[in-house]
């Protein structure tokens, strides 16, 4: 009997990272009546941080996904976006959210603040562990032919079509596609936690989200959960000059997590100080890629973009990409999977790579030095007065929409062999 070839059985897709963006990209295929094999290194699902701020360009695809209801149920809707004054707690400028509905209204989706594990239970649950693979470490990517050949470090070997490296700012996928790591610090780190909002007596307006500015530092945080019970807080600061822990991670003396927050108002004290912190977090970021994919291997999320999280994109774009991806795979199928791979870099490269330096532009402004002088400091707050007409793009994006506005071209393209 002949064997099978490529286009006469489903397409075969491996992904490596069952975080959020692979737990999406697996149900955005399968409705689309395909399927992928997620392979996970952990032993179990468990979130890296604390929280995730979901915008209209993420919530409008995961309720197309049908997890709207779900999701609405464990986040909380902020009230306002607010920029403050880090030391005097005076509001700079104001952006309603929740309130009168203005944020939905304008972009047609909500936007959440939600706990990392509690959006993993949701997009895992809606899989329901179809294609799910714990405790299965990528350690070998070669191609063979029009075939992927994949080796974990469990000692389990696979095949498959499409390889899709989902697996975070060090990733081995990048690595094979690009012959390097591609990963820079970006000279800011971070404390974080989850406090209940019994421990925040000061905090004003403690249902919005909120960043507070100031010389080379900036705290945002965010209620969280299905009843707002508890708060996310980042705070940021400049430094160390370098980075030499393993990782992003760090440990840090007693007081080190105030040390950057000096004279600042009561309420970020309390924050910071609501419960021990005993490490620091490196922020890392990918320098901007040439190529996304290689063979049949292609990257998606912090694998093709990690950027600064001033935006609150990370995650939201990773969603964007998987929607996108599953789109094109839909249209295309393994006709022609190096024309999708392109295809599929020309419309997510762009867009991510002006976010990316527009994370940069903003942790300048969040961090702006007393020394700046009062224009620039007038400035900075104008500019925050701003907000939405000048990054309202980034969350009115439709990424199903931009995708099927190119696909009856790539069509052509995909279809022109047969």
């Amino acid at each position: 009997m002949p064997a099978t070839s490529p286009a006469d059985r489903p397409l075969r897709v491996a992904v490596i990272g069952g975080g959020i963006g692979g737990l999406t990209l697996g149900l955005a295929l399968r409705a689309r009546g395909l399927r992928a094999e997620i392979y996970e290194q952990a032993a179990e699902l468990a979130e890296i941080g604390a929280a995730v701020a979901l915008s209209a360009n993420a919530t409008r695809e995961l309720e197309r996904l049908g997890l709207g209801p779900a999701l609405a149920a464990v986040s909380t809707e902020p009230t306002e976006l607010i920029f403050r004054d880090g030391r005097s707690g005076a509001r700079v400028a104001a952006h309603p959210v929740r309130d009168g509905g203005a944020y939905g209204r304008r972009f047609g989706a909500p936007y959440y603040g939600v706990h990392r594990a509690d959006l993993q239970t949701v997009l895992s649950g809606a899989l329901a562990g179809e294609g799910l693979h714990l405790g299965h470490r990528l350690a070998a990517l070669d191609q063979r032919g029009d075939v992927m050949a994949l080796t974990f470090a469990n000692g389990v070997e696979v095949e498959a079509d499409l390889v899709v490296g989902g697996d975070g700012v060090r990733s081995a996928v990048r690595r094979w596609i690009t012959g390097g790591e591609r990963v820079r610090y970006s000279g800011t780190s971070a404390f974080r936690g989850v406090v209940p909002m019994g421990l925040l007596p000061s905090l004003p307006d403690p249902e919005a989200i909120q960043f507070w500015m100031g010389p080379d530092a900036h705290l945002l945080h965010y209620a969280i959960g299905g009843t707002a019970d508890s708060v996310n807080f980042f705070a940021v600061v400049e430094g160390p000059a370098a980075w030499t822990a393993e990782r992003w991670l760090c440990g840090i003396g007693p007081g080190e997590h105030r040390a950057g927050f000096a004279g600042w108002h009561p309420a970020v004290i309390e924050m910071l100080d609501a419960l021990p912190q005993s490490r620091r977090w490196g922020l890392f970021v990918t320098d901007p890629l040439r190529r996304w994919h290689r063979g049949r291997a292609v990257l998606m999320g912090d694998s093709a973009h990690a950027m600064l999280p001033h935006h609150g994109q990370g995650a939201n774009t990773t969603i964007e990409d998987a929607v996108t991806l599953a789109e094109l795979l839909a249209a295309g199928g393994a006709r022609d999977l190096g024309g999708t791979m392109r295809h599929y870099q020309g419309l997510r490269q762009r867009r991510t790579r002006t976010i990316q330096r527009s994370a940069w532009a903003t942790n300048r402004l969040l961090h702006l030095p007393d020394a700046a002088g009062p224009d620039a400091l007038a400035e900075r707050d104008a500019r925050m007065a701003r907000f939405p007409e000048d990054f309202g793009w980034i969350h009115a994006f439709d990424a199903r929409a931009a995708v099927t506005e190119a696909i009856d071209g790539i069509r052509v393209d995909l279809l022109k062999d047969l």
